[in-house]
């Protein structure tokens, strides 16, 4: 008997969250054990290590090469097939590690090699996203950042998993949004 092939798409799941274990992950982790067997996975915790500041140079000091955690996750990110941003939302936005990460996108594209752009193209961003009682007007923003992103890089955005949960563990009980995460990456 022959083994199937290993799916060639690469998951890089960035957590963003301020709380260890926290309902957005858990709500992802859920996501990704109906991923197809052979899927590749990465897991990173946006704060650990953390990104440095993000300084503009665009109109004045050009940009070096990224190093240390910066290089590692641009590394990581251009590895990737798919990137996945988990996060709960804090003040009707991204958490300040995944909006950080957006940033240093513009660094990264603005290597002189030229190949980060060129190379997201061809990746899909997803979000995960879990708030606390937002409505929908209040959530746009969040997962718009995402689209428009996805956009401007010319990816895909493949779409958003949403839950509700406030307490730790209380994701467990939003069952509609457990059972959204059994289909989300292979709808």
């Amino acid at each position: 008997m022959t083994e199937p092939a290993a799916d060639p798409r690469h998951f890089l799941f960035l957590i963003a969250s301020a709380r260890p274990n926290g309902n957005s992950e858990t709500l992802a982790r859920a996501a990704a054990e109906a991923l197809p067997a052979g899927t590749q996975q990465s897991w990173r915790n946006l704060s650990d290590p953390a990104l440095p500041p993000f300084h503009d140079r665009r109109h004045g000091d050009h940009y070096g090469p990224p190093e240390g955690t910066a290089a590692a996750l641009m590394a990581d990110t251009l590895a990737a097939t798919d990137i996945v941003i988990v996060a709960p939302i804090y003040w009707y936005g991204l958490p300040a590690p995944a909006k950080l990460y957006l940033d240093h996108w513009s660094h990264w594209m603005r290597l002189p090699d030229g190949a980060f752009k060129p190379a997201m193209a061809q990746k899909r961003l997803w979000g995960v996203i879990v708030h606390s009682g937002s409505t929908a007007e209040e959530i746009a923003p969040t997962v718009d950042c995402l689209r428009f992103s996805a956009r401007y890089m010319k990816m895909p955005y493949a779409g958003t998993l949403l839950g509700y949960a406030n307490a730790p563990g209380e994701i467990l009980a939003d069952t509609e949004a457990l059972a959204q995460a059994r289909t989300f990456f292979t709808a």
